[in-house]
């Protein structure tokens, strides 16, 4: 089963970072965040990629191309021409980068890595700006229990702003971004049959809009309920507060050792 993530926008809100890199190479420690979600889906077992590209694509080429050389120590023997490598630490993935186009939204990104796709085959879809300690394969499980077109990950957002409670008109509590009320918001982390792929016009298509509206008309869409760690990096705020938590240990989408 293959796993798509979308990494073809410009990254506008983050654009701190994004004017001389694409949003999915912002790093998180010292790897890009696109590498993180690819190492959630790789401690499932599912570590075959196709990473749609658009904006500044050739740099996410270039960074797996040269990935050994990104994470080890290396020594050049210019004499000989032959570059010596320590400590390397090379993941068994298998990553197909294919540009999707500079101003193409995320339906039409799918729809032209149709032919990437085997005929017939189930695959994972996610963007390239969020992580998650989503079990993947309980996704998956519970994808094909339904029979349906379409699995999203849905989660509870935490509130924007922390509360107060208040106990005879004294404040007994402060709540640090409480979760909003029960109303759930699309994460991402997408199960999908090749069939959803039909239901994109082109380029101009947004899967957000008409395929989930339409998915949704038809009874196709299942809700994998997650109520763990999610976390966007949509902003530079976000990515300071992902970097946090992977400095001092406690990233809760940490789940590969």
């Amino acid at each position: 089963m293959k796993v798509v993530i979308l990494a073809g926008g410009r990254g506008s809100r983050l654009s701190e970072e994004t004017t001389l890199r694409p949003k999915p190479l912002v790093e998180i420690g010292d790897k890009p965040i696109l590498w993180h979600i690819m190492s959630i889906y790789a401690h499932f077992g599912f570590d075959e990629f196709i990473v749609c590209a658009g904006y500044k694509g050739y740099q996410i080429k270039e960074y797996f191309a040269n990935l050994v050389l990104h994470h080890s120590d290396i020594t050049v023997d210019l004499g000989e021409n032959t570059i010596r490598y320590h400590q390397s630490k090379r993941p068994n993935w298998k990553v197909s980068i294919v540009d999707t186009g500079l101003d193409t939204l995320t339906g039409g990104r799918l729809k032209r890595i149709a032919p990437f796709l085997d005929k017939g085959e189930t695959f994972l879809m996610t963007y390239g700006d969020g992580v998650a300690d989503i079990d993947v394969r309980a996704e998956v499980a519970f994808h094909r229990s339904h029979g349906l077109k379409a699995t999203m990950c849905a989660i509870a957002p935490p509130g924007r702003f922390g509360t107060v409670e208040i106990d005879e008109g004294r404040v007994s509590a402060f709540v640090e971004k409480p979760t909003a009320n029960r109303q759930r918001i699309n994460g991402g982390f997408f199960v999908l049959e090749p069939s959803v792929l039909d239901l994109i016009d082109g380029d101009g298509t947004s899967f957000e809009g008409a395929p989930l509206a339409r998915l949704t008309a038809e009874g196709q869409l299942a809700a994998y309920r997650h109520d763990g760690f999610w976390q966007p990096m949509d902003t530079l705020r976000e990515r300071d507060q992902l970097e946090e938590l992977w400095r001092t240990g406690r990233a809760p989408w940490k789940l590969w050792s």
